[in-house]
């Protein structure tokens, strides 16, 4: 038990609410941890409500009961998120951006911690009320967009693999059509990654018909499990039949100059 100034105690209070997004903490746990009533720990839980609130942080719930506590949700409001997705715009937009063949060039943002963690909470915050408990993506671009919301979400990360591993086990694998090149390619999940009748929340780096998107959903078919938010950093506007109808996106390709090595994009279905 610390006894703690009570300017202190916000802090370290605070701290470990934000370490925590997701996890109802008991008001007892916080009494025992300062030596404090549960009264003073509710006025401080007020001021730090009060201070997430205002600076866009996110939402502190109060759960009552005797099994009760509080809870922090990790929120970005959407002209908050639009801010945040317009910077990463600006930036995948820059010379020497595209490819050839087409292809775009993120590695450097999906390897910034700070581009990372605002993406991350922009997913976090559109699926807060999703329940999941998975958030699973497919090797290997998309792994760290599924870490950075999984990190708001507080929940494990899902990994499919394109080939399997014998460090696996034992997996179920199936065969799925590209939407783009209509290739039957083929994925797996190891058994024990994933309970039976989980929640699972789909992110991935980009899609183009949403064949591999749709893999992932006939996957977790097979585990039983619940689709519950389907979430992209970006689309192409260039396709004539989607195999996946819903899905949040952050960034939409408009149009691609492969001999100026030129692209043009703009903000995704979720701020339509």
């Amino acid at each position: 038990m610390n006894k703690l100034r009570r300017s202190a105690r916000l802090v370290d209070m605070t701290q470990h609410l934000l370490a925590r997004p997701h996890k109802l903490i008991p008001l007892t746990y916080f009494a025992e941890q300062y030596g404090a009533a549960k009264s003073s720990i509710s006025e401080d839980l007020s001021i730090i409500k009060e201070l997430f609130e205002t600076e866009g942080i996110g939402l502190l719930k109060t759960v009552a009961g005797a099994a009760g506590g509080v809870k922090y949700i990790p929120q970005m409001n959407k002209e908050v998120a639009c801010k945040a997705v317009n910077k990463l715009k600006e930036k995948l937009e820059g010379p020497g951006r595209l490819l050839p063949g087409g292809y775009l060039y993120m590695a450097d943002l999906l390897g910034d911690p700070e581009a990372l963690a605002e993406i991350g909470k922009v997913f976090a915050s559109i699926f807060a009320d999703a329940e999941a408990d998975y958030v699973m993506t497919v090797e290997t671009k998309g792994i760290p967009l599924a870490y950075a919301a999984a990190a708001y979400l507080n929940v494990p990360v899902v990994i499919v693999r394109r080939y399997s591993k014998v460090t696996d086990g034992s997996v179920v694998s199936i065969n799925y059509v590209s939407g783009s090149s209509k290739r039957i390619q083929t994925m797996s999940l190891a058994r024990r990654s994933l309970p039976e009748n989980s929640k699972v929340l789909i992110i991935d780096d980009f899609m183009k018909a949403g064949g591999t998107i749709q893999g992932m959903i006939d996957l977790l078919a097979e585990f039983k499990a619940q689709v519950v938010g389907v979430g992209v950093l970006m689309e192409t506007s260039d396709v004539e039949e989607r195999l996946v109808d819903e899905y949040v996106s952050l960034l939409k390709m408009k149009e691609m100059d492969i001999r100026d090595k030129e692209i043009k994009l703009e903000l995704g279905n979720r701020f339509v």
